[in-house]
């Protein structure tokens, strides 16, 4: 009686490892503005406006006189010429009140929130340049030879205005330029602001 050898039980599968998080991170775009203030002045003059004119038309359809104010406007409208001061000035001011209201629009507003790295898609964070400026000033007086330090951080610029009292301006200004680039480094912003570092002696008294 012959046997057959029982098949060799495969080996078990190594579990998977753990693969990277490959998906491109999501651009970090500004943060828009509500602008609940221009929308609400807006809205109420708009409203006021219409409401108006609606209650003077439908005052004339019941046989009423027309509001002085409509008169005098439309017999304006009817005699004076295009070339009028008055005329310009009224088209220049709503050309003016309308590029604005253009540039509300198509404008993200928050000019003093930066927008920070999108490390993961579905998370948004921006940092307030104010703290922005008051963690590089600490990086800056972390140097030595640093008595005062000034900054302020804009959108593509970190300017940083130290007073030295001791040692080598060329060795301070070094030092400050490295341990800037790395707070701004550390500040994990999507669009590094630039470091322009300058540094003084403090005035003499006297």
């Amino acid at each position: 009686m012959t046997t057959t050898p029982a098949p060799a039980a495969s080996p078990a599968p190594e579990e998977e490892k753990e693969k990277p998080d490959t998906t491109p991170a999501a651009p970090a775009r500004r943060f828009w503005a509500a602008r609940r203030v221009p929308a609400a002045l807006l809205a109420a003059v708009v409203l006021g406006g219409a409401g108006l004119l609606l209650y003077d038309v439908a005052a004339v359809r019941a046989d009423h006189s027309a509001m002085a104010w409509r008169k005098e406007a439309a017999d304006g409208l009817a005699t004076r010429p295009l070339d009028s001061t008055w005329v310009m000035a009224g088209a220049s001011l709503a050309a003016l009140l309308g590029l604005w209201l253009l540039f509300l629009a198509l404008t993200p507003g928050l000019r003093s929130v930066l927008p920070m790295r999108r490390d993961h898609p579905d998370v948004r964070a921006g940092l307030d340049r104010k703290a922005a400026a008051l963690i590089l000033r600490d990086r800056a007086m972390e140097v030595s030879g640093v008595q005062s330090a000034k900054v302020r951080v804009r959108r593509s610029r970190a300017a940083v205005r130290a007073v030295s009292h001791f040692r080598d301006l060329d060795e301070v200004r070094a030092d400050l330029e490295r341990a800037v680039a790395t707070g701004v480094d550390e500040l994990a912003l999507a669009h590094p602001p630039a470091p322009k570092v300058r540094v003084a002696r403090p005035p003499r008294k006297g």
